[in-house]
């Protein structure tokens, strides 16, 4: 007996005012849609099949290229999609899991009690219900007075007595085969919404005396589903507590997790401490020991063991291991700082080697520089990198000193150990060992103050 889960990701979302389709909206720096789907895959189905509608080839382009799916060209409702996805099954799929796109709070262990009731029941069907305080908005477990299934109502079809009942449908299901093809044929429209509602196949069986059983969720928090930013913004609060407690079991400090933000790809070795109003978003590995914060926001970055980073922005750069950066510095894409370097106060750092030891300590920017091994670069020092039409390399090799408010003008490489004059605009390279200064001369000229204070005197009395 094979098995399959079908994920229904079609609908527009109309409550989320958006052009973006619903089950692409970022929850903790991730499509919902990718919550669920990564469930799915955990669970070994067999194979997984996503119903696409509004906006598909978006959702299309989302999802892994493993995962097959069908278009549901008109939204007619959840028993209309399935009844689409069913056309796409293979001979050996007994078995059928169908969820939402939209419920990326639902968890392994849940899925995986719901298969096992259905399983051990030997059901038609089996639904996943859960108890929520306020059930506006979900339809409601009808059960007959022995506490068996018999229909789920929908909230726009129900009456007074039925929306006092806190039981709701979750929207999860497995299904046998032969029973959910038969009950799919039988559906109409004959609702308020105008739809094929999923739903009624329930009914459809439990009137055929199929065996239909329900599962209740343990945590009901895990089975809402989202269609309103409001319910955006709840469930993200949600999975960053979370995100965030798992990060705390695995030995990683956060000082407040309330104002800790973890995206749901970046991984983070223990000992690291994570001071508030920390971002960390993307594919971001951040090593064992680390320092980050107090606001910090961190994308598709890697920072080895022991580096300390606070008040910064870094952007797809990877940080060596003991290495510096900030506060308010802003590393930018391309940039590779060394084990024991440091980018510091107002740095600021794109396309950038900095080698091992070396320092960018203040009030600097390099962009597309290759700076050697325990180099160091003066305050108010810059690479004028672009021309207008190219971006040129800046080489700084070991050792060298860039003197504060240097200007290094691209093409241009200062040699190992060579020195540049505080406030030099350098356009040649420097040799080896040598100093390299551009000034204009001084001129000091006697006397200024008093003339000044005369003519001041004078254009006041005229």
């Amino acid at each position: 007996m094979g098995s399959v889960a079908i994920v229904l990701a079609a609908g527009e979302g109309t409550r989320m005012k958006s052009v973006i389709p619903k089950v692409l909206h970022q929850l903790c720096d991730r499509p919902m849609l990718a919550y669920v789907l990564d469930t799915v895959t955990a669970l070994a189905i067999d194979r997984t099949l996503v119903v696409l509608g509004f906006g598909a080839d978006q959702v299309r382009a989302s999802i892994d290229t493993a995962v097959d799916s069908v278009v549901q060209e008109e939204q007619l409702g959840t028993g209309h999609a399935v009844k689409t996805a069913a056309r796409a099954l293979r001979a050996d799929e007994d078995q059928i899991l169908v969820l939402p796109g939209d419920a990326p709070l639902i968890t392994l262990d849940t899925l995986q009690r719901l298969l096992q009731a259905h399983r051990q029941g030997a059901a038609a069907a089996t639904m996943l219900t859960a108890v929520l305080p306020d059930p506006a908005g979900y339809g409601r477990v009808v059960r007959d007075a022995g506490g068996e299934l018999v229909r789920v109502v929908e909230e726009s079809d129900a009456d007074d007595v039925t929306r006092a009942i806190h039981e709701v449908n979750t929207s999860i299901y497995v299904f046998a085969r032969k029973p959910l093809l038969g009950a799919l044929e039988r559906l109409d429209r004959s609702n308020t919404q105008s739809e094929y509602y999923l739903t009624d196949v329930i009914q459809i069986l439990a009137g055929q005396g199929e065996r239909v059983l329900a599962a209740q969720a343990g945590d009901a928090l895990e089975t809402l589903g989202i269609n309103s930013r409001a319910q955006l913004a709840e469930a993200a609060a949600l999975m960053r507590r979370r995100i965030n407690r798992g990060w705390m079991d695995e030995g990683v400090t956060l000082e407040d997790p309330a104002m800790t933000y973890i995206g749901g790809l970046a991984r983070i070795g223990r000992d690291t401490v994570i001071r508030p109003l920390t971002f960390i978003a993307g594919a971001t590995v951040i090593g064992e020991g680390c320092l980050l914060g107090p606001s910090c926001r961190i994308q598709n970055s890697r920072i080895a063991d022991g580096a300390r980073v606070q008040e910064s922005v870094l952007v797809e750069c990877d940080i060596g291991e003991n290495a510096d950066v900030g506060p308010y510095a802003s590393v930018r894409p391309g940039t590779v700082l060394g084990p024991g370097a440091k980018l510091g106060t107002f740095v600021e750092a794109k396309n950038t080697k900095v080698g091992r030891g070396s320092k960018v300590p203040h009030l600097s920017y390099m962009g597309d520089a290759d700076i050697g091994e325990n180099a160091n670069v003066g305050a108010g020092s810059i690479t004028c990198n672009y021309d207008g039409e190219k971006k040129h390399r800046t080489v700084i090799e070991d050792e060298a000193f860039i003197g504060s408010d240097t200007m290094l003008v691209a093409p241009v490489k200062i040699g190992r150990g060579a020195v540049t004059g505080a406030g030099s605009a350098i356009t040649k390279d420097v040799p080896e060992g040598a100093l390299g200064v551009e000034r204009a001369q001084q001129k000091n000229i006697s006397g200024w103050r008093p003339r000044r204070k005369k003519g001041e005197d004078e254009r006041d009395n005229p």
